[in-house]
């Protein structure tokens, strides 16, 4: 049976690593279905998301990565998937996550959606919290992998300007990412 996991992924987290690598044990195959979406403005294109994914993945044989737009069910027919594969880190996300799987019923009674409950530890973990710590300066290598990190920085350095430093105690100035945890690779 082919599942599909639709997301952002921008940028691809352990938390999705974790639901796509516990989904091919439980699936035929899964695709791992990025999103174009028109109402966003994402940190990395969707190419750039596409072979960050293929990078974290090349060790599981039956999953594969595509793009896509418009209905995530319409998608779903046109790739013979039976199966909308979702991952849950609280109640919050459940309320929403429940709310469009009746939605997807709605328009095909042929999909089921299959929710994962995350593992403990990335409960806490989405795409806008990594971008949001590697923004400010913070160390994100234990939430993506390592190249994801990297592309990320990289990012954050070529938006960052020199006036925004950060003055410690001693009057003695650091910029955000300059930090020696943004060292570690």
């Amino acid at each position: 049976m082919i599942a599909i996991y639709p997301g952002s992924f921008d940028p691809v987290t352990l938390g999705h690593l974790d639901i796509i690598q516990r989904g091919s044990q439980l699936f035929s195959q899964v695709i791992v279905a990025v999103l174009r979406n028109p109402n966003k403005t994402p940190l990395f294109t969707v190419q750039q998301r596409l072979e960050q994914i293929r990078q974290s993945t090349t060790h599981l044989d039956n999953v594969e990565i595509d793009a896509f737009e418009g209905l995530t069910v319409e998608y779903a027919a046109r790739s013979k998937a039976k199966v909308l594969l979702r991952g849950l880190r609280a109640i919050s996300d459940f309320e929403v996550e429940l709310q469009m799987a009746h939605t997807n019923k709605t328009l095909s009674t042929e999909i089921e959606t299959v929710f994962l409950a995350t593992s403990n530890e990335y409960s806490f973990l989405s795409s806008s919290v990594v971008k949001e710590i590697a923004r400010f300066g913070g160390s994100i290598n234990h939430l993506v992998p390592p190249h994801v990190a990297l592309d990320t920085y990289k990012c954050f350095t070529h938006n960052q300007t020199e006036s925004n430093p950060i003055k410690t105690d001693k009057t003695e100035v650091i910029h955000p990412l300059n930090f020696p945890n943004n060292r570690e690779a």
